[in-house]
């Protein structure tokens, strides 16, 4: 017989985007509970189809996730063109547009929007296209726009709500083992918070908190979370590690 996990990861990403989690947390003997707040759909229409293709003009591109890079290579072929640089907010994002045939794609390597921030192509850029989604990283845009950069933002898909699933809820409620939550995305955590019921809120709470970034780790702590660690990526490997770590005592 299999051992039970010795504790248990519990993530917020879409629905659909846990198995590199699952195995991450796998390694150091943990299980996932995952409570996708949303899922992921690609826009198809016109509207983000004269975006996107105003968006790649720019001398500089970013795209801010692997979401972003999938639905804008199912609108178009990503063809950078002579003198542009194409940036990444993570390596996960680069990772998504080399397999969409981009090549010389520039990820920083703090992987966050700072990081990206950060990046000398972007300090000197004329204009900046964004690929991305309604919501979430805000920061960019914001701080592009405080700094007078001209922006051409292309919304390729979008995060439709879901209501968390009943039984990884109930799941929630009664677990008796160590948990820590992975923490990619503010937003993410917030919606979830709206939706739980009472007792299933409680139960989050009592989790620690492996978060991606600084940011992240921050919000959290706003949010009332105290036990927390950074991870400083938001890829499975570190999160998963992190928590492991963070949980070393009570596992």
């Amino acid at each position: 017989m299999p051992r039970p996990p010795a504790w248990f990861l519990v993530p917020l990403r879409a629905r659909g985007e846990h198995a590199a989690l699952r195995r991450a947390a796998a390694r150091h003997g943990g299980g996932l509970l995952a409570l996708p707040p949303w899922r992921l759909r690609p826009r198809d229409g016109d509207d983000a189809r004269q975006a996107l293709g105003q968006a790649l003009r720019a001398p500089v591109v970013v795209f801010t996730s692997p979401a972003a890079a999938r639905a804008a290579a199912a609108l178009q072929p990503l063809l950078p063109r002579h003198g542009q640089h194409w940036l990444a907010v993570g390596a996960g994002t680069a990772a998504a547009l080399a397999r969409a045939g981009v090549a010389g794609v520039q990820a920083p390597a703090r992987m966050d929007s700072e990081g990206l921030l950060a990046m000398p192509a972007l300090a000197t850029a004329s204009r900046v296209g964004l690929v991305t989604a309604p919501g979430g990283r805000g920061l960019i845009a914001a701080t592009l726009a405080a700094h007078g950069t001209p922006l051409d933002r292309a919304d390729v898909y979008e995060r439709v709500p879901l209501p968390p699933p009943a039984a990884a809820v109930a799941r929630l409620v009664a677990l008796q083992a160590p948990a820590c939550v992975a923490l990619s995305s503010g937003l993410a955590l917030e919606l979830l918070l709206t939706q739980l019921p009472a007792e299933a809120t409680a139960a989050l709470r009592r989790a620690a908190v492996a978060a991606a970034s600084e940011r992240l780790g921050d919000h959290a702590q706003a949010l009332g979370w105290e036990r927390i660690a950074i991870a400083g990526s938001p890829r499975p490997a570190a999160l998963a590690a992190t928590a492991a770590r963070l949980l070393a005592t009570k596992v």
